[in-house]
């Protein structure tokens, strides 16, 4: 690792000025430190010249000493303060920021990574960034200003003494590169552990219901065992690594010192050093060494989060060019498919050519796995196809604000049924109720569901899916609306329900198009689009509201 990450620091422009306000407050704290050996040198001089009184000047200067542990210790606290708001908002800014990435780049980019590795990096990965901005940062700004501050100021206390202490610094830097060297491998492996850690346990979790069915649930004890005591004993590696550095960056900085210390005896016992510059050098000789030695310790510390962060620079500093780029289209009513063709490695979907007015149904047909679905992310634009295709909605919009939908696979997550019908902490209870209400889900909207939607039955989850995207109908008045396999697994009561509602939303001005191989779906149609196994598309009017 490089002391300074030139993609991080580009990244953290914004926190530049918490950074730079850090290293203001070092600069106080190392003013700070002279006054205090000052203070001490002068105190404890004039009591041995006055023998046994109490001079004039003792009283202001152990004021003067204790204004100095003051500034001090409020300019540490406010170093610290100041770096966390850095790495806080460092932290947030990338989060932000690759999340935008990955959603420009659309689900098939997304596709090509590990969702479990990526949670993870975005998760207590770059929560391990607090050691980089929030200590290594701000201590290396401090060790560039205080080191030469004190090492002049020791210097014009003793020159010898000042002399010793600069050949001796080059130490310190030395066992940081060496240690550096050595830890750099190990990070990376426990980096890569980290990640399979989170991998196998998704994996375990996603499946667990299949693994129940086979009688496979309890073997994944025993893997998820291995792989957390495989990061462990990892873990352990790397402290006992930490460990040893800190030390040798100890042990040499304590050998520098003794050097002083022996040079200041000698000289004090013949008199060519008066007591008052050897108290002072004495003070200031530990402090000389203790922002290099701390930036060595923290050096390492901060491995952990950029090595982790190694992968989010990596998706940032991706210059292929993205499966679909986001645009702002033109105004228009109608949703109009032309020679749209979408290519899979199993089957070609298409060309499909259609027109769909305001208050057009909308209904994909076909065998399952013949295509529904990539056509249905084709139109939402995160699948790349060819041919044109143009969203209803008013100028100046991108396509997801045109867009409500609703996938085949709900993805839900912890917490109330109206939070997850809103994606929001705050939804409007009103409008969330009455979505629920037409897409038939009589369930209370305060009702707590687990992560993955653990508490409610594959037609609720279902239903629960329909609702989003009719919630998000009438919160953004969006012109279309996409509905995957809504009713697959719904019965036939249920699926009249949803099979109105999607009528209902005809009625009301919007573009429905919805996937689909079931007959009560199909009868509800205006314009059926017929996908056949081998990808072969026609369009045709269809259903009494033609």
């Amino acid at each position: 690792m490089k002391p300074l990450d030139p993609r991080l620091l580009r990244l953290s422009r914004s926190a530049r000025g918490s950074i730079a306000a850090a290293a203001g407050t070092g600069v106080l704290r190392t003013i700070a430190t002279i006054g205090i050996a000052w203070g001490i040198a002068a105190a404890v001089t004039q009591v041995i010249d006055a023998r046994g009184g109490m001079p004039d000047t003792f009283v202001p200067t152990l004021a003067l000493l204790g204004a100095a542990f003051a500034l001090r210790a409020v300019a540490a606290w406010a170093t610290d303060d100041l770096a966390a708001r850095a790495a806080a908002t460092v932290k947030s800014e990338m989060r932000s920021t690759v999340l935008a990435r990955a959603a420009e780049r659309g689900p098939a980019w997304l596709a090509e990574r590990s969702s479990a590795g990526f949670a993870t990096t975005l998760g207590p990965g770059l929560d391990a960034l607090d050691a980089y901005f929030g200590r290594y940062l701000p201590q290396l700004a401090l060790t560039a200003i205080a080191t030469p501050v004190l090492l002049v100021a020791i210097g014009f206390g003793d020159l010898t003494s000042g002399l010793i202490i600069l050949c001796a610094l080059p130490v310190i830097p030395v066992f940081m590169i060496l240690i550096g060297m050595a830890t750099q491998s190990l990070q990376q492996r426990q980096s890569d552990a980290l990640a399979r850690l989170g991998g196998a346990f998704l994996e375990a979790v996603e499946g667990l219901a299949t693994l129940k069915v086979f009688g496979r649930a309890r073997r994944q004890v025993g893997r998820i065992g291995t792989v957390t005591d495989e990061y462990r004993r990892g873990t352990l590696g790397v402290l006992r690594l930490s460990f040893m550095s800190g030390f040798a960056l100890e042990l040499a900085a304590s050998l520098s010192v003794a050097l002083v210390a022996v040079s200041i005896g000698i000289r004090l016992v013949d008199g060519s050093l008066g007591l008052g510059a050897a108290m002072f050098v004495l003070v200031l000789a530990p402090e000389a060494f203790a922002p290099l030695r701390q930036v060595g310790a923290d050096f390492h510390a901060a491995q952990d989060g950029v090595e982790a962060s190694s992968a989010v620079l990596d998706v940032l500093a991706d210059d292929r060019t993205p499966a679909v780029r986001p645009e702002t289209a033109p105004a228009a009513t109608d949703l109009v498919l032309r020679g749209v063709t979408v290519r899979r490695p199993d089957v070609v979907i298409g060309p499909v050519d259609l027109d769909a007015r305001p208050g057009t149904v909308v209904v994909l047909a076909g065998p399952s796995g013949s295509g529904k679905s990539s056509l249905i992310a084709a139109i939402r634009g995160v699948l790349p196809h060819d041919g044109a295709i143009t969203v209803p909605g008013a100028a100046g919009t991108t396509r997801a604000d045109r867009i409500a939908w609703a996938d085949q696979r709900p993805r839900l997550v912890r917490g109330t049924i109206a939070e997850n019908v809103a994606l929001s902490a705050t939804p409007v209870p009103s409008t969330a109720a009455s979505a629920l209400g037409e897409a038939g889900l009589g369930l209370d909207p305060g009702l707590q569901v687990g992560a993955g939607g653990t508490g409610l039955s594959g037609g609720q989850a279902q239903r629960v899916a329909v609702a989003r995207a009719l919630y998000r109908h009438t919160r953004a008045d969006t012109p279309l609306v996409l509905l995957d396999e809504p009713t697959s697994a719904l019965d036939a009561d249920a699926e009249a329900h949803v099979v109105a509602a999607i009528r209902r939303l005809a009625d009301d001005g919007a573009v429905v198009v919805v996937a689909s191989h079931r007959p009560a779906v199909v009868a509800a149609a205006d314009l059926l689009v017929a996908i056949g196994d081998t990808g072969s598309v026609t369009t045709h009017v269809a259903g009494a509201h033609a």
